[in-house]
Parts: C-alpha cells; sequence; structure tokens
C-alpha cells in the first residue's frame, strides 16, 4: 500500500494511502486526525475539516494544489509539510538554512572504487558533487575483515584495549563489562554529537563521508564490512547525516562533526536526501530502503576518529584555489593589455634566473596570452612606441606573486592528499601483528599547518588584484574614463564595485591570521594540544570564496575597459575571454543593478569556463614556443598534475 511521510509542527507521520486517487486535501486531513489522536488538548485544533492549511514538498518546497490528486503529483514515500495557516506553533524545521544542494543529476552510474590509499583531492570534490558513486575493492573488504576479526577475538578473550573494553579519554583506565560494549559505542556517538552553527552542505558531506568511508577501508580501524557497506550504501543513495560545521578542535580528530555524521547513520538525528529533503534520519533511511547502523565493539570510535572534516574542506579549498589560480593569469593579462602594459617583464631570460616553478609557470603563461608574433595585439601595437619604461608593481611582478601561490597550493595539496589516504584512528588495529597500537595519528595539525598557509598564500592573488581594479577605475592611472563609466557624475559605474573588492581583501587579511598557532586544552587534560584545524579548514575556504568574488570584478572591469579601447582589438585567446564575459554581462552603458553582474562572472571563475577557454592557446604555446636552446627545469611548464596510471573509474 502507497504511503506518505508527513511532516507537522515537529513531527513526522506516515499515512497509508489505499486510493491515490484521492486529493492532497485529503492527505492533510489524514495527517492531522494522526497529529491529533495522541494530543491531550488535540494540539490545539478543534475540528480537522475547518482546519486551514497547505501542503508543499519537503525538497524545493515547492506547493502543491490541494485539488490535485495524490497519484498525479506524488511518488510512493514521497516527504511532505503541511503548514496550518496563522500557525504559531510551526517552527522552521531546520533553525539555520542548510541552502539548496546542486548535487549534479546522474544520467548514467560511475563508480569510483576506493582502497584507501588512492584517493585524489580532485576525486573527492567530484565525489561531493555527485558525479560517482562508490565501491571497495576486493583487497579493501579483504583487509577490513581481518581487522574486524582481530577485534573480535579481543572482545571474546575479555582484554583491556583503549576505546575496544574501555571508556574514553579521562574513561580510558574504565573498564565497560561486554555486556554494555554495543551502549558504550553508542553512548559515545550520542554524546560526541555537540557541534552547533549550520549544517554542512550535501556536498560537504558528501564529501565528509566519502572519505571516512576510504579511510576505513584502509583497513586499520576495526570497522566490520557489515557496517561498512552500510555507510556506503548511505552514500550512493545521498542520504546524509546533519553536520554542523562547528565544534571541533582538530585532535582527537574532528570528533563533534563525525559523531553527527555518525548519529544520522544509526538512525538518529536528522538526515538529507534529494528524495526527502530535511527529516529525522529513520524516515530518511527508511524511504530509501536501508536500515540503520547497529555498532558493535570500537565501531563507534572507528567511525568519529579522525581528520576528515578538516581535510575535506581542505580538499575543496585546495582545488578551488588552484582553478582560480590559473585563471588569475588570465584576468591580470587582461588588465596589463587594458592599462597598456609592456610584455617585456615577462620574458624567460629574467625569470630563468631566478627558477621558482610557480614563477616561471606564470611567466609563461602571460607569454602565451600578450602580444607576440603568434597572437598580435592592436591595442600593444597602439604604444608600442611610447615612452614607458616599466610598469607597477601589481602588473610587473604577477610572476613573483602569484608564482609563489601556485608553489604554495601544489605544496598544499601533496599535504591533502596525503591526508586523504592516511589512517587516523586510535587506536590503529594491526592485523598482521595480532594487535592494537595507540598512538596521535588522529591530530590534525599536519592538514591546519597546510591550509594556513593555502590561505595565506591565495589571499595575495586578491590583494594585488584589488589594487590592479584601484588603477582601472583611476582615471590618473588609467588614461580612460573615471570608474570606466561615461557621464561620470549621473552615472557611478565600477566606484562601489572597487569598494567591495577592499572590503573583501580586508576581511582577507583578518581570515589569514592562522588558526593552527592556537591551542586550549581539552577533556580534562588528557587532549593538551590540538590543532584547531577545523577553522583552518573553514577560514580557508571563506578566503579562496573572497579571492574568487575580487578576480570576477577585476575580470568585469578590464572587459569594461576594454570597450573604451574599441574599435583595437587584443589577443586572440583575450578575445575569447573578453567574448565569454559578455555572453552572460553585457557592457556598462549606464548604472544598472551590479550585483547580477559579479555572480555571473564568480559563475564562470567558479567552472573554470575562463581557463577552459584560454587554456588551448595556452597549450600551443608551450608546445610550439619553449625557447630549445636555454635549460629550464623540468617542473617549469607543468600546468597540470601527471595523469594517474590506473584507471579507477567504470561504468555500469
Amino acid at each position: 500500500m502507497p504511503r506518505f511521510t508527513v511532516h507537522i509542527r515537529d513531527e513526522w507521520l506516515a499515512v497509508p494511502c489505499r486510493d491515490t486517487t484521492n486529493p492532497i486535501r485529503w492527505l492533510g486531513h489524514e495527517a492531522l486526525k494522526r497529529y491529533i489522536k495522541n494530543k491531550p488538548d488535540n494540539g490545539g485544533i478543534t475540528a480537522v475539516k475547518d482546519t486551514r492549511f497547505v501542503v508543499r514538498r519537503c525538497q524545493g518546497l515547492g506547493l502543491l494544489d490541494a485539488d490535485d490528486t495524490i497519484e498525479d503529483v506524488l511518488e510512493d514515500n514521497d516527504f511532505v509539510e503541511l503548514a496550518i495557516e496563522g500557525d504559531t506553533m510551526s517552527p522552521d524545521f531546520i533553525p539555520c538554512q542548510p541552502g539548496v544542494s546542486h548535487l549534479y543529476p546522474q544520467t548514467c552510474v560511475l563508480y569510483l572504487s576506493l582502497d584507501g590509499s588512492s584517493l585524489t583531492s580532485t576525486d573527492l570534490v567530484n565525489l561531493g558533487r555527485g558525479l560517482y558513486k562508490i565501491k571497495l575493492t576486493p583487497e579493501a573488504e579483504k583487509k577490513v575483515v581481518q581487522s574486524r576479526d582481530l577485534l573480535d577475538t579481543i572482545v571474546k578473550e575479555n582484554k583491556v584495549v583503549y576505546g575496544i573494553t574501555t571508556g574514553f579519554g579521562k574513561f580510558a583506565r574504565t573498564v565497560i563489562p561486554v555486556s554494555k560494549l554495543k551502549e558504550l559505542q553508542e553512548n559515545l556517538v550520542r554524546s560526541h554529537s555537540a557541534g552547533v552553527g549550520n549544517p554542512l552542505s550535501p556536498e560537504r558531506t558528501r564529501m565528509l563521508l566519502a572519505l571516512r568511508i576510504n579511510v576505513l577501508a584502509k583497513g586499520h580501524s576495526g570497522i566490520s564490512l557489515e557496517t561498512l557497506h552500510a555507510m556506503i550504501q548511505a552514500f550512493n543513495a545521498s542520504c546524509l547525516s546533519f553536520v554542523p560545521e562547528k565544534g571541533t578542535v582538530g585532535a582527537s580528530g574532528d570528533l563533534a562533526p563525525l559523531s553527527h555524521l555518525a548519529l544520522g547513520l544509526m538512525g538518529e538525528g536528522k538526515m538529507w536526501s534529494p528524495k526527502s529533503g530535511w527529516a529525522d534520519a529513520k524516515y530518511v533511511l527508511e524511504a530509501h530502503g536501508l536500515k540503520p547502523i547497529s555498532l558493535k565493539p570500537k565501531e563507534g570510535l572507528a567511525l568519529i576518529n579522525g581528520t576528515q572534516m578538516i581535510t575535506s574542506l581542505g580538499a575543496e579549498a585546495v582545488e578551488r584555489a588552484q582553478a582560480i589560480a590559473q585563471q588569475a593569469d588570465i584576468v591580470a593579462a587582461l588588465t596589463l593589455e587594458v592599462l597598456k602594459g609592456t610584455t617585456k617583464a615577462f620574458d624567460s631570460d629574467i625569470h630563468i634566473l631566478r627558477p621558482h616553478p610557480g614563477q616561471i609557470e606564470v611567466a609563461q603563461r602571460f607569454r602565451s596570452l600578450l602580444d607576440s608574433d603568434h597572437h598580435p595585439s592592436q591595442i600593444a601595437e597602439s604604444h608600442r612606441f611610447c615612452d614607458r619604461v616599466q610598469d607597477a608593481y601589481t602588473m610587473r611582478c604577477c610572476p613573483q606573486v602569484h608564482g609563489v601561490t601556485n608553489d604554495t597550493i601544489k605544496f598544499v595539496q601533496n599535504i591533502i592528499n596525503t591526508e586523504i589516504n592516511s589512517a587516523t584512528d586510535n587506536p590503529m588495529v594491526f592485523a598482521e601483528r595480532g594487535e592494537t597500537i595507540s598512538g596521535g595519528n588522529f591530530h590534525g595539525e599536519y592538514p591546519a599547518k597546510a591550509l594556513d598557509f593555502l590561505a595565506i598564500a591565495v589571499h595575495e592573488l586578491a590583494s594585488i588584484s584589488e589594487r590592479r581594479i584601484e588603477r582601472l577605475c583611476n582615471p590618473s592611472l588609467s588614461e580612460l574614463p573615471a570608474f570606466l563609466v561615461n557621464e561620470g557624475g549621473l552615472n557611478s559605474g565600477f566606484m562601489i564595485a572597487h569598494c567591495t573588492a577592499a572590503a573583501l581583501v580586508s576581511e582577507n587579511k583578518v581570515l589569514c591570521h592562522p588558526s593552527s598557532v592556537d591551542s586550549l586544552s581539552t577533556s580534562a587534560a588528557t587532549e593538551d594540544h590540538v590543532s584547531m584545524g577545523g577553522w583552518a579548514a573553514r577560514k580557508a575556504l571563506r578566503v579562496v570564496e573572497h579571492v574568487e568574488q575580487v578576480l570576477a570584478i577585476e575580470l568585469l572591469v578590464a572587459c569594461q575597459g576594454i570597450e573604451f579601447l574599441r574599435p583595437l582589438r587584443t589577443t586572440t585567446p583575450l578575445e575569447k575571454v573578453y567574448e565569454l564575459v559578455r555572453s552572460v554581462v553585457k557592457p556598462w552603458i549606464k548604472d544598472r543593478f551590479m550585483s547580477p553582474d559579479i555572480e555571473a562572472v564568480h559563475r564562470l571563475l567558479l567552472d573554470q569556463k575562463v581557463w577552459n577557454v584560454a587554456k588551448p592557446y595556452i597549450d600551443k604555446y608551450q608546445t610550439e614556443y619553449i625557447p630549445e636552446s636555454r635549460p629550464v627545469s623540468p617542473t617549469a611548464f607543468s600546468l597540470e598534475p601527471p595523469a594517474s596510471p590506473r584507471k579507477r573509474v567504470r561504468h555500469e
């Protein structure tokens, strides 16, 4: 018999329906009857038939017409919300808005095989976007089984082992009876689910869950294969726990967020899925035909002990940082053209004398985009014989400033990729040695320090960009109309867009203060040094987003500057970038609502469309214009990491 799950006030009710030709109004009345049945005062509802209400879908909150038949607008086990008109007893189900998910719809099923050793930050971000489902490799399954067998033996022999037959932290010397080991693990997850703040987005929760599965697949955590498969099923169905973003100090791992992740898998707390929206976890799991996990000895600890919150957010931060760093070179090159700068500062002989890989790489990108025999620029030709000797640092020093950002991103990416494939539990289970060993792999100092470095490095892209925006908008520096608009005074042009960029750069200066230099002793001085890596990851992401927005403003302003240089044209690749921007934003003829323009260009950068437009020209220049007679660093022209020799994605 079809049934539907209806949310009224703070309760979820299952309503069976024998006849789906009934209207939505009938479903609302049936849900109200069930709601008031066990209420001493009928919940304040005097007559069901006279109660006015609206019914809407939980996912997307789309209103349903009360006269539509159920079979026409709902599917079996759909989740809907009933809101009583004028009801003051109906608080928001999720008090903080988690936002709308942008999980990509899957037209075919792609699987990524996890073995605990081969996942990359790029893979993890794609898993978060919903591009892949996951499965374990046979080798990983074998290691998981062997590890679990050892734990089962420890329990049968009544051995005293931390976290398995004892309490946790300060209670490590308290031995727990075998009959209460399941309760021990459940209590651990419940008590540690103490986070606060907005929930992670569905994409970031998918990343967190995927990364925890990958670490457990290494076979050193003692998880059972049954529990691990249940986690994979939840991931593949996008049944995602409510995980507050705040509450971790980054040692003993990310206990609070990972506990919230595990709590939903236990069928407690709240969950989200594309099918249900936010609902009680038990209903979401049931709607997808899944059962809550039942924790065995050590499994609660195995689920919550690790650096996966820091690392999964760090993976997104470093991937986005890499994307914006590549595109920052393109944006700056366009600005240099508008400001009639010289290309001499990018001569390869200069940069060979200071052979930092990032510096050489950035200078090469500028050469591939700016005036050359291959890509002539009418704008460059128009000032070829001017008396200017050199440009301001914000243009001339881009290889040096952007370059160190590129090198830092590569360093951080290496740290994050190592952490992604590291066992960060405690105690560690070594099946081949037949023992468990307590250590400190849960400490988040490695990713915390790396992400503080990332924030500092990537911020500089916005800092130097804001100064270029100032030069574009300032008529005494640009030789263009003030704020790049006609009829100045009547129109303000990009005056306040520059102010926005300045505000974002100022915020970043504060956010770049490293969180990992702080430590507060927790757990009754058992955990007496912590990494504060959760905040390092969250603020690194915020810094990267601000950098993207500042560069979006610079790109808008530079394209507007091109309008005042017409009919002269810039180089072919930069004209392609200009055309891309103009496909979403019109020239600024007179003042209009500015924010949508900034957001549209920000989206181009997020989707890496600016990079994709310019990359073929950069690649062609690489292959055709590398000077053969000069010694070049072997890493100097590597724009992308080497491809993995393994092919792990399969169609099914």
